[in-house]
């Protein structure tokens, strides 16, 4: 099997994919005890190492992974922090922790050379600067943005870190892969230069209303439907939000479907600010995959509500959408739980990817 090795590992998801696909992973790195005792609950073969990628290097990794010297890594691979890139955040890049790891990964890439690595973050990546200018002090009478200042220069920054690297990087959904859920997040492939492989990004096998060569996406009713859950866990709604969330319909909708009389009432101050505000009081759409899921789902401005009960979805809703087997245990808090799978890349999604690397792998006889 092909060899490979994780960071920012998290709950799984990438990895349970990746393996799936077909790669033998020797080791997975993650910084968080509470998460790696949630993998370890679940795969307690796995080889998981609680630690910081800030402090490893290709002889710590190689020992690690007990792998030989001569045994070649055919991809490293990882999900890194998010933070100091979303658009929702201080978006202060590589001058924040967070941001430095990702660059970390890249020296690790650089130092153990393997054919492929993947890399997973928000859309956000695609717009962040090296330094960021708050608005406030952008346009006439300011200077001009230097090149530090400039959306996107962040990105360029970090690819031209992979010296050795060709680089494809692409926005995916990942409905558009049969996963329940509209998510979008930036991936990143390398190959080595020397191995001269074309990757191509796996075509989309699904999309909104499918056609002849997709398949319609797959709705939250598809998975509630199939979902033969006794005992949901979920952090209930206060009792003033649950009272607005009853007058929400059935089936889906949000704020704009509460009583005129009450609607500015439920709102307050965001009643006269701008913007759709589509997740206040929100039920998610029953025929529709679901927003991408967030880390806290009772969040004012981004509701998770269920299509049907009232309630915000629940742990074991989360783990059917992203694709986690339903006896997957999560360890902590129950904020905790919901933080490590909607951090998580769905499982479907990555194995597409892992497949899609090996399958190159395979073309260019190189496992």
């Amino acid at each position: 099997m092909p060899i490979a090795i994780s960071f920012f590992t998290g709950a799984g998801g990438l990895d349970i994919g990746i393996h799936q696909a077909g790669f033998d992973i020797k080791l997975s790195v993650e910084l968080e005890k509470i998460y790696c005792s949630t993998l370890k609950s679940n795969y307690p073969d796995m080889n998981v190492r609680q630690g910081d990628i800030m402090e490893y290097n290709k002889s710590r990794i190689y020992k690690e992974a007990n792998l030989n010297t001569t045994d070649e890594v055919d991809l490293i691979f990882g999900g890194s922090p998010c933070q100091s890139f979303s658009t929702a955040g201080k978006r202060q890049a590589f001058a924040d922790p967070r941001g430095q790891a990702m660059l970390k990964f890249a020296d690790i890439v650089n130092e153990v050379k393997p054919k492929f690595f993947l890399l997973e973050n928000v859309r956000g990546l695609l717009s962040a600067a090296l330094k960021h200018r708050p608005i406030s002090q952008r346009g006439e009478g300011f200077a001009p943005l230097s090149n530090e200042e400039t959306p996107g220069s962040a990105l360029a920054h970090l690819l031209k870190q992979f010296i050795n690297y060709d680089v494809k990087v692409k926005l995916l959904n990942a409905a558009d892969y049969g996963v329940p859920q509209k998510r979008e997040r930036v991936f990143i492939v390398g190959t080595r230069k020397d191995l001269k492989i074309n990757y191509e990004f796996p075509e989309p096998t699904h999309s909104e209303k499918g056609d002849l060569y997709t398949k319609p996406w797959i709705t939250v009713g598809d998975v509630l439907k199939s979902l033969k859950i006794k005992h949901h866990h979920y952090m209930p709604y206060s009792p003033e939000r649950l009272k607005y969330m009853k007058m929400i319909p059935q089936g889906g909708g949000n704020w704009r479907d509460l009583p005129k009389t009450v609607v500015e009432d439920a709102m307050g101050g965001a009643y006269n600010s701008g913007g759709g505000k589509v997740g206040f009081f929100r039920r998610i759409n029953i025929d529709k995959p679901s927003p991408t899921l967030l880390t806290v789902p009772v969040q004012k401005s981004t509701n998770l509500g269920h299509p049907f009960e009232d309630r915000p979805l629940s742990i074991e809703e989360y783990l059917a959408i992203q694709g986690f087997p339903l006896n997957y245990v999560v360890k902590g808090s129950l904020s905790q739980q919901y933080t490590q799978i909607g951090n998580a890349v769905p499982i479907k999604l990555a194995k597409v990817l892992g497949l899609s690397i090996i399958n190159k792998l395979k073309v260019y006889e190189l496992v």
